[in-house]
């Protein structure tokens, strides 16, 4: 897949089953094998990671398809504590 990396910038983040993950913020690069590593997310989806930081990053293996929005494998829910976890916490 080939796109513009500006073209990214501000695209909605949804999963393969059509759930709200957050907006692209940024690109992770490796420079000296010139390819992306992941994308930098912001306004996440609290109902999806459970975490204190405004972002997260997402590996950009993940990444089925971009074009109006990014489409993402649905592998985010596995890091979404249940209910039960977080009584337990």
């Amino acid at each position: 897949m080939r796109a513009d990396i500006t073209s990214l910038f501000g695209l909605n983040i949804y999963t393969d089953t059509g759930t709200y993950v957050g907006k692209v913020a940024d690109l992770v690069l490796d420079v000296d094998e010139r390819i992306v590593k992941g994308l930098a997310v912001s306004d996440i989806n609290r109902d999806l990671f459970d975490v204190t930081s405004r972002g997260i990053i997402i590996p950009y293996r993940w990444v089925v398809t971009s074009g109006d929005i990014v489409l993402i494998r649905n592998v985010v829910n596995k890091f979404k504590k249940t209910k039960k976890e977080k009584e337990e916490d």
